[in-house]
């Protein structure tokens, strides 16, 4: 069974996402600690957090499952894997079509390989995925144009505090997201740019490719009270900037804006009773809903590119669950052949070449038979034969 656990953007607002997740890790502790599961895949970004897991098992109806808390998305099956498509394909993301979400699924791959808890299953699936999330922004305009957080945090900004001509911004940050941003702000014709990162040398490289400055992070004061826009993208698991840190700087906090695009988020709350004008990632939601809007159409060839695949998937797993059948068939068959081979030999040890002339003639009628009896078996599941494949069952096993 594939199971899918989840909290996401659509569900909850990054407050409580952040208490969620954690419930998530919990429940997911649990189950593991319950069915020993081996073969799951972890992704977690600053709108999603989710699990898929491979375990057969977990019954649908296990009392773990039935969760008190009901923000935690459970899905089974299809349905799970479906969900997982649509993800890659960019159609449930913040800001439909998005790029970084495709990335965060191979990393969240890569990362299961490495530590030998993605196994075949879980493997075919999420190659899957990526392919099709892949083939549909291939094949559509699901992510033309300025679809990131990062570019939707730079829109927000210019709503709120006008044109970003002259001004001068602080990036706090330089992993991912915060390169997301200074790809928005390039294309801006800012006063200044500095960049902040708590390992240095990430933020001296990100700076120069903006053409900014890099400053240390213990050097944040200084320059939170020059800057005109604050976006702050970092992996911190607590506020990074907080009021008592701001009042060292002594400035006007009625023109400064803040965006904070991180979760864990990195700006606490108690800094809008200075007067800053602060944002979160639930902000970006009017941002996200134009966005939407304007890529609507491409919806329905992404949904039928996404179909299309499913039925592949499907079809290959159909396969998949006869391949050790007939890897077992085809051994039985090898071993008899060896044992009718040595018995042959024996008898025509005086016979010049016979040896390769029985196990050539043998091994080509083993192959014979195989083949037929694979390609068939493979049809069979291809077209849900259920009779044809009871009996493969009860003949071969």
């Amino acid at each position: 069974m594939i199971l899918n656990l989840r909290v996401d953007h659509k569900i909850a607002d990054i407050q409580s996402m952040e208490v969620i997740a954690k419930d998530i890790d919990d429940l997911f502790a649990e189950l593991q600690e319950k069915y020993s599961i081996g073969e799951y895949i972890e992704i977690s970004t600053c709108n999603r957090k989710e699990y898929y897991i491979h375990n057969n098992n977990i019954p649908e109806d296990d009392e773990l499952l039935s969760h008190e808390n009901v923000s935690i998305v459970i899905d089974y099956g299809q349905s799970a894997v479906m969900h997982l498509l649509r993800m890659t394909s960019g159609l449930e993301s913040m800001i439909i079509g998005e790029d970084q979400i495709l990335g965060q699924v191979k990393d969240a791959k890569n990362n299961a390989i490495k530590n030998h808890h993605c196994g075949k299953v879980l493997d075919t699936i999420f190659t899957k995925a990526i392919h099709v999330g892949q083939v549909v922004r291939n094949k559509t305009r699901i992510n033309k144009g300025s679809v990131s957080i990062g570019s939707a945090a730079i829109d927000l900004a210019e709503k709120h505090i006008g044109s970003l001509v002259d001004k001068s911004v602080l990036v706090i940050g330089a992993g991912k997201m915060g390169k997301l941003v200074a790809k928005a702000l390039a294309e801006k014709d800012l006063k200044a740019i500095f960049v902040a990162n708590r390992t240095y040398y990430v933020a001296v490289n990100l700076a120069e490719d903006l053409g900014g400055e890099a400053i240390l992070f213990n050097d944040l004061e200084k320059y939170l009270t020059t800057a005109d826009l604050v976006i702050s993208a970092t992996s911190a698991p607590h506020p990074v900037i907080t009021k008592d840190r701001l009042l060292k700087c002594g400035r006007n906090y009625e023109t400064l804006m803040m965006v904070d695009i991180a979760n864990p988020r990195d700006i606490s709350e108690d800094v809008c009773e200075l007067g800053v004008k602060s944002f979160n990632i639930d902000d970006l939601r009017e941002i996200a809903e134009i966005n939407t809007n304007l890529r609507r159409k491409e919806f329905v060839e992404a949904e039928s590119i996404i179909n299309e695949e499913f039925i592949l998937l499907k079809e290959s797993f159909k396969i998949m669950e006869f391949d050790k059948l007939l890897g077992n068939l085809r051994a039985s068959m090898e071993d008899i052949r060896q044992r009718e081979t040595q018995k042959a030999n024996v008898k025509l040890a005086d016979v010049d070449g016979s040896v390769k002339i029985l196990d050539n003639l043998t091994n080509s009628i083993v192959n014979k038979i195989f083949y037929d009896i694979s390609k068939k078996v493979k049809k069979a599941a291809k077209d849900e034969n259920e009779d044809i494949l009871a009996a493969c069952e009860y003949i071969f096993n």
